[in-house]
């Protein structure tokens, strides 16, 4: 590899460009970029703001191909692509973290398309910038969302669920054989589509606090958007990644009595450390029935269920959002839900502005929470089969992988 640097309009080989702050790229600058297909950029930020690029040898990405489950993952080279559409960028992943749904992916609970490249929850940086968006510079690090919208269909425009838009394109879900291919974040390279939201990251927020965002904190931030107009006290049936998440941000919107119940002991030890109550799953007849304002299901299972609804006081509000499998029906009581004029809402990924929402709660409460300290330290992409046993194991509520990272 050989350092390069860009400067209105010429390419200097091996150059060290000074500037106050990161020159911007006039548009002929940006085909000479774009024409350096193969390149992998490193951002060198000092005092002397020195910017390097620099070149891979080759112009291809590096990526595990996921096959089904049972089978183990395939280390490819995919072609980096020629041409960018207008509004596509090419972005350079730095981290990316194993969610819930990968797991359940690669176990066979979840079904998906095959071959792909899984992986959604990740943070990069910006190797070919868009003309169209010149907001986006090279080098910046960033996050985005985990599903690109067209925004003039019916769903994005009226309805207000841009993740349900009818054209929709969701990262980590699509075959190899779409397009670039390259559409998971367990890849060195992603291409991001035109109706993706992308969110800049400030310097302070470290890579393992910022990767989970754009899926398990950006739903939370929908799912706690709107709570009911009296709301002192509420339950967290979960305390995977996304419960933690919820009892933060509860208690953030003046939540004063909140309680977390899990199975797992280690997981309700977290759970306090974020100011909620925990609670064995094995013993939640100690919080008290009609009393509560409001219920978050983040299990994953039904049968939490009818205890959640027998806490709710009447008016209460209860909802889901960790129901994402097939499985048995709700043991419900329509009459119960009437009587007790209850509310209840399914929350299924987000819109662009609880993204925004996640990064804005990340940077207010990052100095305070460490949130990086629930993530594992990062692994290799060739250590993947590694890293989904280490996440089943559930030892972390986050396993992150590293693709520059070698071995």
């Amino acid at each position: 590899s050989f350092s390069f640097q860009v400067c209105h309009g010429m390419v200097n080989i091996a150059g060290n460009f000074r500037r106050r702050k990161p020159p911007e790229l006039p548009s002929q600058d940006l085909s000479v970029i774009r024409a350096l297909r193969g390149c992998s950029i490193l951002w060198l930020c000092g005092q002397s703001s020195t910017i390097a690029h620099t070149i891979m040898n080759d112009s291809h990405a590096r990526a595990m191909l996921f096959h089904g489950p049972g089978q183990p993952f395939q280390s490819v080279n995919l072609p980096l692509p020629t041409d960018l559409a207008p509004d596509e960028l090419l972005v350079e992943v730095s981290l990316a973290t194993i969610c819930g749904s990968d797991l359940h992916t690669v176990s066979g609970r979840r079904k998906e398309k095959t071959p792909s490249i899984l992986g959604h929850e990740a943070v990069g940086r910006i190797v070919i910038p868009s003309p169209s968006r010149p907001e986006l510079k090279i080098g910046e690090r960033i996050t985005w969302s985990l599903v690109d919208s067209c925004g003039c269909c019916t769903p994005c425009v009226e309805w207000d669920l841009p993740q349900k838009c009818v054209r929709w394109f969701k990262y980590g879900h699509e075959t190899v054989t779409t397009a670039s291919g390259l559409h998971g974040c367990f890849s060195t390279h992603i291409v991001l589509r035109p109706g993706t939201t992308v969110v800049s990251l400030p310097d302070n927020l470290p890579d393992a606090a910022a990767a989970p965002a754009n899926c398990a904190l950006a739903t939370i931030m929908a799912a706690t958007e709107s709570l009911p107009a009296s709301c002192q006290s509420a339950w967290v049936q979960g305390c995977g990644l996304l419960g933690l998440y919820a009892c933060a941000v509860l208690r953030s919107r003046g939540v004063s009595r909140i309680y977390a119940s899990d199975p797992v002991e280690s997981r309700r030890i977290h759970a306090a450390r974020f100011g909620a109550i925990p609670i064995d799953a094995m013993d939640v007849n100690q919080i008290p029935h009609n009393h509560l304002d409001f219920v978050l299901e983040v299990a994953g299972t039904p049968t939490v269920v009818p205890d959640g609804i027998l806490a709710l006081r009447p008016g209460g509000w209860y909802v889901f959002a960790g129901l994402v499998l097939p499985g048995p029906s709700l043991a419900l009581s329509g009459e119960t839900i009437l009587r007790k004029c209850l509310t209840l809402r399914g929350i299924h990924n987000y819109a662009p502005r609880h993204l925004h929402a996640a990064i804005d709660f990340l940077k207010e409460s990052q100095k305070e929470q460490r949130w990086e300290q629930l993530v594992s330290p990062p692994l290799s992409l060739m250590q993947i089969n590694e890293a989904f046993a280490s996440a089943a194991s559930g030892q972390w509520p986050r396993v992150a992988v590293a693709p520059s990272i070698n071995s």
